[in-house]
């Protein structure tokens, strides 16, 4: 295709035809608003924002206007646009006041405030609280039937990012827009709870979403009630990813690794126990590694693949029931920890189990609902009582008056916070499958690995394949991100176009780092900042710098073995590490 030269107020910029004028905009280095847009996710023109004047009879929405399509000068020939006049400037602002008119703008009590799009844009245009198209307003609904997510429409704007990214980026599609003209709103399949439908309480929903229309459900309260009661041991973990995204929440640049400052929070916070859910990462590649020899070995389901994401659990159990068979039985990392810090841990310090309270600090909203799945507990208690978000911990920090930028590092607690560099790299798409495949590899062979890092499972494709000879065995395995790739991943297999030995699944697009509960990032500025990459970055470097790279030649691991498991899937493991699965019911 030909290039097109154009003028955007008064830059001359040069740009493929199909290039749009948002695009040609942002080459030039000139920033044209939006609210609806999401790069090759939702491109519909509905927010009006980004309102350009083409020199045609009418204003043109520049993300989905190509320039090819703009008109020319016909004296000159040559194509002008104009990104900030006057009659823009009054449009814009006119379309933030009708937005509003029919908004919840209770903004100090929404999580959103300070960090919300339609607020900055109201900000830049000087919208005020009270305007001229104040009236009555669409009744909304507040559901807050789902563990993990709120949805309030009163702070809705209708951009549908929200559903685009459930339907083309998660192949879920439990929401979307019902009705039309002022009763628009978006809604679940026959206005079902959420709770009720086929949702997968990933929170990729939530990450996309400009405003406080949706959220994670708030569970800060209890973990300040336990920490608050004297009859109570309350013991933190903290999952890989959060230590790779919280610096975020304190103006920290991202990719920033804040593992010590993150320990010393919590440790300020008033915990008992300090300890990180990488230990539990190494456990479960101990009984994942062996379960995988097992099912090669002894002809088991194949191919196997990885239970550590819940969301992906869920979206399994949901819509692919017949790959549960195929699932590792083994519970995810925080689910394991918990079931060690009210066993092992109790024991060792001589602690009623009824007695602990289990806090998870996860990357991922999907945790809430797994934590209270009744297969995950033990002798009536819950593995994990309390499940909170890298967004939640950060306004803990910032309640309890903590100037976390100024935090010395420290470690983690000792017994159950000592962790490999393979535990660390879990938090990324293909952590899971390389740190299982630097103790298989070794634990097959017998040999020792010259090399740790298995390149060929990173990256962020949405499926990614490798294949390994172990000794005369081959290890075919592939790598899925976004429960929208693993949908492709599976339908080749059922379809007998793929063959595996080992899969890794992780629900959200990039994996932990890009989880549902990480601090939230514009889409205009995830199109200049690769914030997968540098979160991902920031746990490669990690693992790199660890003396102990492997799960398998972690002290403290070999020290519960030999203390309390025995080995790798023996009854007591089973009976505290691994877990079942339910095929559910899909509505939408």
């Amino acid at each position: 295709m030909s290039d097109v030269t154009l003028k955007i107020d008064g830059v001359s910029v040069t740009v493929p035809a199909g290039t749009t004028v948002l695009e040609a905009a942002k080459i030039a280095g000139i920033r044209i608003p939006t609210l609806c847009y999401m790069k090759d996710v939702n491109e519909i023109g509905a927010c009006r924002m980004c309102l350009v004047e083409t020199g045609g009879r009418a204003p043109a929405a520049a993300c989905v206007m190509p320039v090819e399509a703009l008109p020319r000068n016909r004296a000159t020939g040559e194509i002008n646009v104009k990104t900030n006049t006057p009659l823009l400037r009054s449009i814009r602002k006119t379309n933030l006041e009708l937005l509003l008119s029919n908004h919840d703008k209770k903004c100090l009590s929404c999580p959103r405030n300070t960090n919300c799009e339609l607020q900055q844009l109201c900000r830049e245009y000087g919208v005020e609280d009270e305007n001229r198209f104040a009236g009555s307003m669409t009744k909304a609904v507040v559901d807050t039937s789902s563990l993990a997510i709120v949805r309030n429409n009163a702070k809705c704007i209708l951009c549908r990012r929200c559903s685009a990214v459930c339907e083309k980026v998660q192949k879920v599609g439990v929401i979307g827009p019902i009705m039309r003209g002022m009763a628009t709103q978006i809604s679940t399949p026959w206005g079902m709870a959420l709770a009720d439908t086929g949702c997968i309480n990933c929170g990729q929903c939530v990450a996309a979403c400009p405003t406080g229309a949706l959220s994670e459900k708030d569970d800060t309260d209890k973990v300040w009630a336990a920490l608050a009661d004297p009859t109570k041991h309350v013991v933190v973990q903290s999952a890989p990813a959060v230590r790779a995204a919280l610096g975020e929440e304190f103006g920290l640049p991202i990719g920033t690794s804040v593992t010590g400052k993150l320990a010393a929070s919590l440790r300020r916070l008033g915990f008992d126990k300090v300890f990180d859910t990488d230990f539990a990462a190494d456990l479960t590649i101990m009984e994942e590694a062996t379960e995988l020899v097992g099912r090669v070995k002894d002809g088991g389901v194949l191919p196997m693949i990885t239970s550590c994401s819940p969301g992906w659990i869920k979206f399994c159990e949901t819509y692919y029931p017949e790959f549960i068979p195929n699932l590792s039985s083994c519970k995810s990392p925080h689910e394991m920890e918990g079931a060690v810090i009210k066993s092992y841990y109790a024991e060792k310090a001589g602690i009623d189990p009824a007695s602990i309270v289990v806090v998870s600090v996860m990357p991922c909203t999907a945790k809430k609902y797994e934590a209270a799945r009744p297969e995950l507990g033990h002798d009536g208690l819950a593995d994990v009582d309390v499940v909170i978000t890298t967004r939640e911990l950060a306004r803990m920090i910032k309640q309890a008056g903590i100037d976390f930028t100024r935090l010395p590092d420290e470690r983690f607690d000792e017994m159950l916070g000592d962790y490999s560099g393979a535990a660390v790299i879990f938090g990324v798409t293909g952590g899971v499958m390389e740190a299982a495949l630097r103790t298989a590899y070794e634990v097959i062979t017998g040999d020792k690995l010259a090399k740790l890092e298995f390149t060929d499972v990173r990256g962020f494709e949405g499926v990614k394949e490798a294949s390994y000879n172990l000794n005369g065995l081959e290890l075919k395995v592939a790598v899925a991100n976004s429960t929208g790739a693993a949908s492709q991943l599976l339908d080749a297999v059922k379809a007998g176009e793929k063959s595996y030995t080992f899969i890794e699944i992780m629900g959200c697009p990039g994996g932990c780092v890009n989880g549902g509960g990480q601090p939230i990032v514009s889409p205009t500025v995830r199109e200049d900042v690769d914030v997968k990459g540098l979160r991902a970055k920031a746990l490669y470097d990690e693992d790199a710098a660890l003396s102990v790279r492997k799960s398998h030649e972690l002290p403290a691991i070999t020290k519960l073995y030999d203390e309390y498991f025995g080995k790798p899937n023996s009854h007591k493991a089973h009976e505290l590490l691994h877990t079942t699965y339910t095929a559910r019911k899909k509505y939408n």
